[in-house]
């Protein structure tokens, strides 16, 4: 299974980005797929998670009202939507696939395959 993330890029505060996750190997719609980011000397920290059928999703308190993650199984691809960007939400972004199709988990060790992550640059 392999994932790949793209669509960061530099935006101003205020504005928005989409970032798309792919995934090749098996069927997307075999797994839970998570958002995670981290920041330069930060921990790697919870964005968001869809599970499999995209009838549920969980998200951190910090991109709550903001970010909205959707998917489609049919083109195995993962979104993450992400409005009134903050300088904070400065990061490099991964996606993750699940260990379980319903997981809503936080942790990081939940997930079993991680794309190469996509850098977000939030200017003041």
């Amino acid at each position: 299974v392999q994932l790949q993330a793209f669509g960061g890029g530099l935006v101003q505060a205020g504005g928005s980005l989409r970032l798309s996750c792919v995934i090749s190997g098996r069927p997307l719609s075999s797994y839970a797929m998570g958002w995670f980011r981290q920041a330069p000397g930060k921990e790697r920290e919870f964005v968001g998670v869809i599970v499999w059928s995209g009838t549920m999703t969980s998200y951190a308190d910090s991109v709550k009202g903001r970010f909205s993650i959707s998917r489609d199984n049919a083109k195995n691809t993962v979104y993450l939507q992400m409005n009134s960007l903050k300088p904070e939400d400065t990061a490099v972004y991964y996606c993750a696939a699940g260990s379980h199709p319903y997981t809503s988990s936080i942790r990081p060790s939940d997930y079993h395959y991680w794309g190469q992550g996509t850098p977000v640059t939030v200017s003041s």
